[in-house]
């Protein structure tokens, strides 16, 4: 795959993702560096969908995150099993969406400009292997669509792990 995204700026949520997971599929499917891959869906996340931060942490032990690739803003470096909505995401190996992160008891604000957010798993042998973290600098900012298309996105990314 060339190294730049195809995708309508201007097209509804659904479609952006529609256009870029196929995408992203191919740009990571002939590469085995998980770093390299990670690195990639971060930043073509940011760039299609224009989200405020999106970036990996990965399980480097069963009870921490460890940040990995991003886009944005600096970022916490450590997370806690069960600490914030990415420790919770991990602790739960489940998706969590956060319309407001001032209402989600624990909330780590590594930015103060975050609002909500979307925390989703990836898994390798049964076990939570990393999470995908998205901020947004609106309320409110995601929803079933967003949880469908990045939890397919997730789905793909176990292949590499």
């Amino acid at each position: 795959m060339a190294e730049q995204l195809f995708f309508d700026p201007a097209a509804p949520k659904q479609d952006k993702y529609a256009e870029l997971i196929p995408q992203i599929e191919a740009l990571i499917s002939y590469e085995d560096d998980v770093t390299a891959n990670l690195a990639n869906v971060a930043a073509a996340l940011r760039q299609a969908m224009g989200f405020f931060w999106v970036g990996f942490y990965i399980a480097r032990t069963p009870d921490m995150l460890v940040l990995g690739p991003f886009q944005g803003p600096i970022a916490c470096t450590r997370i806690p099993k069960g600490r914030g909505v990415c420790g919770a995401a991990f602790e739960r190996a489940e998706t969590i969406l956060v319309p407001d992160v001032e209402a989600f008891s624990g909330h780590i604000a590594c930015s103060s400009d975050s609002k909500s957010e979307i925390v989703l798993p990836a898994f390798k042998e049964g076990k939570v292997a990393l999470v995908l973290d998205v901020d947004s600098n609106q309320l409110n900012d995601f929803d079933e669509v967003d949880q469908q298309y990045l939890e397919q996105l997730m789905r793909i990314l176990e292949k590499c792990l």
